[in-house]
């Protein structure tokens, strides 16, 4: 009994300590689970300079074929920790951040439009000897996939693409009918983003807003980027590559209607609506991956066969 009760307190320390730490220091508290979460996926943080001086930070861990993930736009590479987990025994699965993003440089009047950026990811799997891999993406990092495989179909063994971006023949979304500042509304923009959000602490995701609200400048700069260069469609119709489609279908941020747009470009893809999910699969149902043999990322380990 005397033990239960040891036990008891103790664990009553720890939770005090743990919101304690929460609270009064969010932003080491929050450094603190991500590397946690990135140890418990098999993840190791990397970099690497490419030949322009740009610097590329990432994520990886596990053996097999390589498996390139790309976040998409105001994300950074610790979206793919969750699902990582999962595929980190059948793949060698490497995250980068993306330059403008995350840990990676941000070269000054460098061109981060979506087909230099695949042309800086090809530059970057160069620079780890890799010359072929499958290849995953999520909203803007499906479009940098897209064009990857697009220019170069013999290196990119299947394509994953997650909520993908750089239809411009899709209806517009929710998010095309409304503004949101991401310094001021980071909350409103996270729920935009996802139907379903893992729980994360006020003090924790208010740390967040302010660390993304730091690379604000850069990200206008991007935005304008992107706006400027014409949708993937023409330069992906009839690709051959095996292709996974993957849509949230309560997506608010790009419209679920660009599924089968993809599906109707790309002969050799397989679409899947996930029900109850956002703009954001991996984060919002990585689970997926363990309870059903029929939805995501158990059936991404076959789309290259």
């Amino acid at each position: 009994m005397r033990i239960a009760k040891i036990m008891a307190a103790g664990v009553l320390m720890l939770a005090v300590l743990l919101i304690g730490c929460v609270y009064l220091a969010p932003g080491p508290t929050t450094r603190f689970f991500i590397n946690v979460e990135r140890m418990r996926s098999g993840l190791e943080r990397k970099e690497v300079t490419l030949s322009d001086g740009a610097r590329v930070v990432y994520l990886e861990g596990g053996n097999g074929e390589p498996l390139m993930l790309l976040h998409g736009f105001s994300d950074d590479k610790d979206n793919f920790v969750y699902v990582a987990r999962g595929l980190v025994g059948s793949y060698r699965v490497i995250i980068p951040d993306i330059n403008g993003f995350g840990e990676s440089s941000r070269p000054e009047g460098a061109n981060y439009g979506a087909e230099a950026q695949s042309q800086r990811m090809r530059a970057f799997a160069a620079a780890l000897g890799l010359k072929r891999l499958h290849l995953g993406g999520s909203s803007m990092g499906g479009q940098i996939a897209l064009l990857y495989a697009a220019d170069h179909p013999d290196e990119v063994q299947s394509l994953w693409l997650l909520d993908a971006g750089g239809l411009r023949t899709a209806p517009p979304s929710d998010m095309d009918k409304m503004k949101v500042n991401p310094k001021k509304d980071f909350d409103a923009e996270a729920d935009l983003a996802m139907s379903d959000p893992p729980f994360i602490p006020k003090p924790m995701m208010d740390y967040i807003g302010q660390e993304r609200a730091k690379n604000e400048g850069m990200e206008k700069i991007i935005a304008q980027h992107l706006s400027h260069e014409p949708g993937v469609e023409e330069r992906i119709k009839g690709l051959g590559t095996p292709s996974l489609i993957v849509w949230g279908a309560q997506d608010r941020m790009l419209n679920p209607a660009g599924a089968q747009i993809l599906h109707r470009l790309l002969p050799r893809s397989q679409v899947i609506i996930m029900p109850n999910t956002g703009h954001l699969p991996m984060l919002e149902q990585p689970e997926k991956r363990i309870v059903s043999h029929d939805v995501v990322y158990e059936d991404f380990a076959g789309i290259g066969v």
